[in-house]
């Protein structure tokens, strides 16, 4: 049987804004009380380094080696700890992306991320979507590095009858034997049980790497089978490790935000929750069942902490002992970040660095940095996202002429060529939950592998799909959601939904057509048509020449939206004709090497209709203010109005 150890490592006082001082259940923990931390990351996507490899800069915001200060801190003064990271901890940065594609991993070498956080000595760790997006035989090679074991109970070689009899592709769960510290300093034996679950829907997401060899399996179906027989070895407390993020509402089959609902189960005593990229407990969300002040979902505290190494989650418990074993007397949940942004916008980073956290991965680092600073072309053009969700943009633009290219040269010679080839693609870096400095901002000259991975984030490979003219107008109008209904001639209104992701607002290359924000949204952010009579896109066109609902179209995308990912018609997995080897950044790689030169203006195919001359808000990062002529040159009618919230620049547009 283990002891939980009490770390003989001390940051300077400064380092944490002050002396570190015993939480009140340490304080107030008596004989046959104790008090446990559960510490926890998630989505930390290979954010090992405080380094923004697109950008080439450090990057306070960001980086497990921050994180793992205040893990140490943590450590240090207190008796009884647990650290687990809840998924999505392999793909996200151009590190992961040069090991995966570039490097490689011979037989023996460790991962960089895994490298990382084997200096943390981690408790457990579960799986997140992203795990997938490389492949199984690398996810078994970089998993075998790890220091800690990893469980997932709803991810499968094979489904049984049912959970119970499925063929798991991890143990489900584990049971950690430790000796816990009573406040009177005597030890006590407790069995912690962990369980952890990923959402379903990386058989959509990642179809190519999963489809005929793995199942998954409902996280709530497999937690009611699963919890109990936990239960029945005698466990004294049950975390679930829960990849999926939070969504208020019934209960539905196959969740992928399913946390909310995980927590009523009877059973479990507390939630990591994860993947969605937001904070908990925060005002990130509200509803039934969530209880901020608390910091609980369904009564059980609960944590989500951030991305990229932004926040630890800390759930303190403070533990009675009984006759029967261990029950939790009282909580505390908490988000710790590593940064605070000022009200000047600056960033004032929070922690050190974790130097063995650093060394672990320096090597690879400095490779990553060769990598990504290789030239491939030049722009005479400047890729900008900044106002990408207002007009047609050329970091978008690049995209979609780069997968038009490519998609007509492999489709000569088929039964699909002469067919009009369209173009999707989204702007994923728009700020948003990513802070005012996440957007793509590349100048006038060389362009960088650097470049080309910021203007595609993803290891995305290129898809095709064959849709007919209405399903290309449904597809606009699923996009289009991504916009908050405007009064028309009203003043000073929001634009965007901050609740619908950038990531599926997709733009369509070779039509022409408007968006008409005065009505509703057709669809609700799970793509769930819920104002029938509701048309956005007006003015559809193609050729000139409305479009016709019945022609069929080739539309060139990505194997996570081609396989269904974000819910959008015609984009099912049933529609495929192309599935290219070729990631969609390679694809934009060779084109640029292709043309040697680009100059990717935006050739205005779509834009936001008229509204009586209301007045939207529009808030993105403060560069954006040296490009506004450009964008006035776009046709729209823009000025500056002020600062927006948590160091956005906020502009007023008029429709």
């Amino acid at each position: 049987m283990t002891s939980f150890t009490r770390r003989a490592f001390l940051l300077r006082s400064s380092a944490l804004g002050g002396a570190l001082m015993l939480h009140p259940f340490s304080a107030r923990a008596s004989a046959g009380e104790a008090h446990l931390r559960i510490m926890a990351t998630s989505d930390v996507h290979c954010h090992v380094q405080p380094y923004d490899y697109y950008a080439d800069k450090p990057n306070d915001t960001m980086g497990l080696a921050r994180t793992a200060s205040i893990i140490e801190a943590i450590r240090a003064e207190a008796t009884n700890t647990l650290l687990v990271d809840n998924g999505d901890y392999l793909q996200g940065n151009p590190m992961g992306d040069y090991i995966a594609y570039a490097r490689g991993m011979n037989a023996g070498d460790i991962h960089p991320v895994i490298a990382g956080m084997n200096t943390l000595g981690y408790d457990a760790g579960t799986l997140g979507n992203h795990e997938f997006n490389y492949g199984m035989e690398f996810l078994e090679h970089v998993n075998a590095g790890a220091k800690h074991p990893l469980i997932c109970a709803n991810f499968a070689h094979k489904l049984g009858d049912n959970p119970l009899e499925d063929e798991l592709f991890l143990q489900p769960y584990l049971i950690l034997e430790r000796d816990l510290t009573d406040g009177a300093g005597e030890t006590h034996p407790i069995r912690i049980g962990l369980i952890g679950f990923v959402p379903p829907q990386i058989m959509q997401w990642d179809r190519a790497h999963l489809e005929g060899s793995y199942q998954t399996r409902d996280i709530l179906e497999a937690a009611r089978a699963w919890v109990p027989a936990l239960r029945a070895e005698g466990v004294d407390i049950v975390v679930a490790l829960s990849h999926s993020g939070i969504t208020v509402g019934p209960e539905a089959k196959m969740m992928e935000n399913a946390s909310l609902q995980l927590a009523g189960i009877e059973g479990i005593d507390a939630v990591v929750t994860g993947h969605a990229h937001r904070v908990w407990p925060s005002k990130d969300y509200e509803g039934e069942g969530i209880d901020l002040e608390k910091g609980t979902l369904m009564g059980k505290p609960a944590v989500m902490p951030g991305f990229w190494g932004s926040h630890l989650g800390l759930i303190d418990l403070l533990l009675t002992r009984e006759d029967d074993g261990w029950r939790v007397a009282s909580f505390a949940c908490e988000a710790r970040p590593i940064y605070q942004r000022g009200e000047d916008r600056k960033i004032t980073a929070l922690v050190p660095d974790y130097a063995p956290a650093i060394e672990a991965t320096a090597e690879v680092h400095a490779q990553t940095l060769e990598y990504v600073r290789a030239e491939v072309g030049q722009t005479s053009a400047p890729l900008h996202s900044y106002f990408s969700l207002l007009a047609d943009d050329p970091s978008v633009q690049i995209v979609s002429l780069a997968q038009s290219w490519y998609v007509a040269d492999l489709l000569k010679g088929t039964e699909h060529e002469g067919l009009p080839i369209l173009s999707a693609a989204a702007p994923f870096k728009s700020g948003g939950r990513g802070g005012p400095e996440y957007y793509t901002d590349v100048a006038v000259g060389p362009v960088a592998i650097k470049n080309v991975a910021d203007l595609y984030l993803y290891p995305n490979t290129l898809q095709a799909v064959r849709i007919t003219g209405a399903q290309v107008r449904e597809w606009l109008e699923r996009s289009a959601g991504i916009f908050a209904q405007i009064t028309p001639g009203g003043a000073d209104q929001p634009l965007i939904d901050p609740a619908f992701p950038a990531y599926n607002f997709d733009t369509i290359d070779g039509v022409t057509y408007e968006i008409d924000v005065t009505q509703a949204s057709r669809y609700d952010n799970d793509g769930v048509v819920i104002n029938p009579e509701a048309h956005r896109i007006i003015n559809l066109s193609f050729n000139g020449q409305p479009i016709d609902m019945d022609a069929e179209f080739i539309v060139a995308t990505n194997n996570y939206r081609a396989s269904g990912g974000g819910y959008f018609p015609g984009a099912d997995g049933s529609t495929v004709i192309l599935q290219s080897p070729d990631t969609n950044r390679d694809v934009i790689v060779r084109y640029i090497i292709d043309q040697g030169t680009i100059a990717p203006a935006a050739d205005g195919n779509w834009r936001l209709a008229p509204a009586g001359g209301a007045t939207v808000l529009f808030d993105t990062g403060p560069k954006a203010a040296t490009y506004l002529d450009d964008i006035r040159a776009r046709g729209l009618t823009i000025d500056e109005a002020g600062d927006g919230p948590d160091g956005f620049a906020r502009f007023r547009v008029t429709l």
